[in-house]
C-alpha cells in the first residue's frame, strides 16, 4: 500500500509512520497543505493521513483541492481535534474518514480491514 502523510510535524509524520505503516508499505510525506497535489500526483497513494491544523493551508482547504483535482483520492483525517465542527467540514471537503492521533491504531485497522493490502 502507497500512504502519503501530511503533517507539519516531522516527529508526528514520523510516529504515524511507526505505528500506522508495515514494512511492505511506501511512504510518502508532505509538511503542509499547500504542496499536497504535487505530492499526490508525484506519489499516486492509496490514502492520504491529513492533519488538519497546519500553516499554510489546512487539512480541510488541502482536502477541497485534493479532490477537486483527484476525485478518487482517499483522504483519511488525523488530527488532534475531535470537534464536531471540524468533523462536518472534512466530511463535507471529501474525507472518507475522521480518526484522533491518541487513536492511531484505529487507522491502522481500518487501513487493514479497507486498504488495498
Amino acid at each position: 500500500m502507497k500512504l502519503l502523510i501530511v503533517d507539519d510535524s516531522k516527529e508526528m509524520r514520523k510516529s504515524i509512520r511507526s505505528i500506522v505503516a508495515t514494512p511492505a508499505d511506501m511512504v510518502f510525506e508532505c509538511e503542509d497543505g499547500r504542496n499536497v497535489v504535487t505530492a499526490y500526483t508525484e506519489a499516486q497513494p492509496d490514502y492520504v493521513l491529513m492533519d488538519i491544523r497546519m500553516p499554510k493551508v489546512n487539512g480541510i482547504k488541502a482536502t477541497e483541492n485534493l479532490k477537486k483535482r483527484f476525485p478518487e483520492a482517499r483522504v483519511i483525517i488525523v488530527t488532534n481535534y475531535s470537534d464536531s465542527e471540524f468533523r462536518e467540514a472534512a466530511k463535507a471537503a471529501g474525507a472518507e474518514r475522521y480518526f484522533l492521533k491518541d487513536n492511531l491504531l484505529d487507522v491502522k485497522n481500518y487501513l487493514e480491514t479497507n486498504g488495498q493490502k
